[in-house]
């Protein structure tokens, strides 16, 4: 006694730790990176009304300039700034002195004349002053720009086109009568080479001095004095109110940003999330314990409630885009998907109102999201074809679209004010919906869970495996197929999922693959149990439930598709050897442990239907003759055993489920085995 109090101890203190950090870890991230929002905040915008109390200014302040005016008065400055060059003299002298240095002997072929007429020419052009051509024609192509040439202590004030590039200084040397005669003897000396820039680009200056003019541009426009009215409520918001209220938040930032102030905000960031986190746990506690048994699932759930307030922190820090692109309809598609539509809502309310946090017009963000959410849970039930993605897109947008013009209707009377950029981002926002498809693989493969896009790919005849399946053993691929069409057709009518049983049957025997003419259905006359004792035919008939299940680890079957394998015989014994053994040693202690199957039992309602219709398919190949008196009594006998022998205490099947399947079982047998009525034959 003592054992099983501390046994449940052990494990009510297990679960309060894991609920524990299930709400501490979300709660921490989202509060760490949810903006920081001191002072009073107002949610307004340009051109709606105030939806608020009059404001009166309680400080001067000044009336702050945005940032696109700031922008342009930026590059006005520097679109008018003079840059600064500076001559180097000593360049052009040193040109020269190579030159005259270099043909002090004359040129070949032409008078000695010529060496001090370059030379001169040199000069010339240097005094007038040459510039690198990259640079002279970036500042040259604007006419009205000037610059300043800075030599010694002195800056005069000039334009571009006085001087030359490197290129024109060479042409401009030629333009001297003598030496225009000789110009092609002239060019094999290469005189470029003594052209060199001697009108430099001066950065440091220059990019001081436009700093400094730029630090000079005013960032107030001007100013408003205590006790001056700011707005009234239902007052339109200007151009001008719209840069006051900023200044005015901006203004309070600043006089509000001590630790007290940040302290609070944290504080009240972190009840707000914590009690709504609170909230779910409550939820899944009451309504769907049986998650906190499944970790992928808790996974998931939390996931998608820290991940979207994550995005749109980040988004609103940032301020470069809309909020509305992004798609917050994903995560009640993921769960209405993998787990149930009700969880979905709930998931999907929760993250809305943490996301609102950190928005402007929560109102209007937050019915726009719920109804975005309802509308994807509502017209997407199961994933079965790409075209539902396509139809939940285009219906989410539609209904994100006109639920936003009703509240703006109600806002407004006048049609032509009303925002109509923000129906562009529904249309983003829509096509972003669409990566739900190739997104939905990456949360199977992360979280471990199976759509129904995977189970019907799985159900394909033509996969590998059971195209293998059909050729080893077709006696049981025929059996599997007809299982699955029984347990189908109960899941449709107790509400369970037909798609996963039905994909489950079929890869249920697998393991008979292995030793095929072991199982009856197999067989062609010859039956290979006969020279063999009931205890080794037992073990070869139990041994393809483990077979079964290495043969679905190599083909990376998922998970959910092995516990059909493991759960279809439960831990049932192999009663036909069990009991022929026990006849024939009447008195010796049997062990039961050589005849049962490993089980486990099945533990959900899928795996206990297919369990039933198993049985009882088999066994009804061993009637004598079909009538509705011996399928009936046949369908009670077993599955009243299965029950009487405790392996649906697990699962959570109803008697009225278990009274569904009887029915639906008798009424499917006896149409499969219906007696044909003797056709005659023609008289010759």
């Amino acid at each position: 006694m003592a054992k099983r109090y501390e046994k449940t101890d052990r494990h009510f203190w297990r679960n309060l730790t894991t609920r524990f950090i299930l709400v501490l870890i979300p709660v921490t991230i989202i509060v760490w990176v949810l903006p920081r929002t001191e002072g009073r905040m107002f949610h307004y915008d340009e051109g709606k009304p105030w939806m608020y109390g009059q404001l009166i200014a309680k400080f001067d302040f000044p009336i702050f300039k945005n940032e696109a005016t700031l922008i342009a008065e930026r590059d006005s400055v520097t679109r008018l700034f003079q840059p600064y060059y500076y001559r180097n003299n000593d360049i052009g002298a040193q040109q020269v002195e190579r030159f005259r240095a270099n043909f002090k002997n004359g040129l070949n072929d032409l008078p000695d004349t010529y060496v001090e007429l370059i030379a001169n020419r040199l000069e010339q052009l240097y005094q007038r002053g040459i510039m690198d051509p990259t640079e002279y024609n970036k500042i040259s192509k604007d006419t009205t720009l000037q610059m300043r040439i800075v030599e010694g202590k002195q800056v005069n004030p000039t334009v571009p086109r006085t001087f030359l590039s490197t290129l024109t200084a060479y042409e401009q040397l030629f333009q001297n009568e003598e030496l225009v005669k000789q110009r092609q003897a002239l060019q094999r000396y290469n005189l470029n080479e003594y052209i060199e820039p001697n009108i430099k680009y001066d950065k440091e200056r220059s990019e001081t001095e436009l700093n400094d003019q730029l630090s000079l541009i005013p960032q107030a426009s001007g100013m408003v004095l205590d006790g001056q009215r700011i707005i009234e409520r239902g007052d339109i918001v200007d151009h001008h109110t719209f840069l006051v209220l900023n200044s005015f938040e901006k203004a309070m930032e600043q006089r509000n940003s001590s630790e007290d102030e940040i302290i609070s905000t944290i504080v009240g960031q972190t009840l707000y999330v914590l009690i709504l986190i609170l909230l779910f746990m409550t939820y899944l506690t009451r309504y769907h314990a049986e998650y906190f048994k499944r970790t992928r699932s808790l996974t998931m759930l939390f996931s998608m409630i820290v991940i979207f307030p994550v995005l749109v922190s980040l988004m609103m820090e940032f301020n470069k885009f809309s909020v509305y692109l992004i798609p917050f309809a994903l995560a009640p598609i993921f769960i209405r998907v993998f787990t149930d539509s009700r969880t979905a809502f709930n998931t999907h309310v929760t993250m809305i109102l943490i996301c609102a946090v950190a928005v402007k017009y929560q109102y209007e963000f937050i019915i726009v999201q719920i109804v975005a959410g309802l509308i994807a849970i509502y017209s997407l039930r199961a994933l079965e074809k790409r075209s539902q993605i396509f139809l939940t897109a285009l219906l989410v947008t539609l209904g994100s679209a006109a639920v936003y013009l009703a509240l703006q209707l109600i806002q407004s009377d006048d049609v032509s004010k009303l925002d109509q950029t923000i129906y562009w981002h529904f249309a983003a926002n829509g096509f972003f919906l669409l990566f739900a498809y190739p997104l939905m693989l990456i949360i199977e493969k992360t979280f471990g869970f199976t759509s129904t896009v995977t189970l019907f790919e799985l159900s394909n005849s033509n996969n590998k495996l059971l195209r293998q399946l059909s050729e080893v053993a077709p006696g049981t691929f025929q059996h599997s197929i007809t299982v699955g069409n029984l347990a189908a057709e109960i899941a449709h009518r107790i509400g369970a999922n037909g798609q996963l049983i039905r994909t489950g049957a079929l890869y249920h025997d697998i393991g008979k693959m292995e030793n095929p003419v072991f199982f009856t259905e197999n067989q062609a006359g010859v039956n290979p149990h006969q020279q063999l004792n009931d205890i080794e035919s037992a073990k070869i008939i139990i041994s393809h439930v483990t077979d079964g299940l290495k043969l679905a680890e190599n083909y990376n079957l998922p998970g959910i598709i092995k516990e059909f394998i493991t759960t279809h015989h439960g831990e049932g014994l192999a009663k036909y050897f069990y009991v022929n053994y026990k006849n024939e040693h009447p008195d010796e202690e049997i062990d039961e442990t050589l005849f049962r199957y490993p089980g486990p039992n099945p533990s959900s309602r899928e795996q206990a239907i297919l369990m039933m219709c198993d049985s009882v398919e088999a066994a009804s190949r061993s009637l004598k003759e079909y009538t509705e008196e011996t399928i009936s009594t046949l369908v009670n006998r077993i599955i009243d055993t299965q029950v009487n022998d405790g392996f649906f205490t697990d699962c959570p099947i109803t008697f009225h489920d278990i009274s569904q399947a009887k029915q639906t079982l008798i009424e499917r047998l006896m149409s499969m085995y219906h007696t044909r009525i003797e056709y005659p034959e023609e008289r010759k």
